[in-house]
């Protein structure tokens, strides 16, 4: 009867370790606007730690800008990538099965090179970029943009 009881108490502890250190990482500090904007002026673009409004203030308005429901990888260190962002009928190397859903926020800077990803308001996402692989990025967009319907845009979350 005491293994039993010390059983249950360990598999209870380990539960609550595990929950513990998933509540540490989700409860991870947001450094301050003011530190985000540094972080973005110095083009030391952390990921989970900047928001889209950090970038704005510091960067000013993105020259291009999408927003789209979502797919992306989840991968084993906990980084995300954007389905857009891998090739059609392709998946991340590395990845493990994880996937998750969301509206993102893409904001592309040609003249800084990079894409930004948000999701939730907070970056999720960067890749630095050449002028050309910008450009036919935000063309794809706008071709996207070209074709969508009223009900399309209505049936968002």
């Amino acid at each position: 009867m005491v293994n039993i009881a010390r059983a249950s108490i360990n598999t209870m502890l380990s539960m609550l370790g595990g929950a513990g250190v998933l509540l540490l990482v989700g409860c991870k500090s947001m450094p301050t606007l003011e530190q985000q904007e540094r972080l973005v002026q110095a083009e030391n673009l952390v990921l989970d730690q900047i928001t889209s409004r950090a970038v704005v203030n510091a960067w000013g308005g993105p020259p291009f800008y999408h927003s789209e429901f979502a797919y992306f990888f989840v991968m084993p260190d906990l980084s995300i990538i954007p389905r857009s962002r891998v090739a059609t009928g392709e998946v991340p190397k590395g990845w493990r099965g994880g996937v998750h859903a969301g509206e993102g926020v893409y904001f592309a800077y040609p003249n800084r090179g990079w894409l930004l990803v948000f999701l939730d308001e907070r970056l999720v996402y960067r890749e630095k970029l050449g002028a050309d692989e910008l450009r036919t990025l935000t063309n794809a967009w706008a071709y996207e943009t070209r074709f969508k319907t009223g009900i399309e845009e209505g049936s968002r979350p």
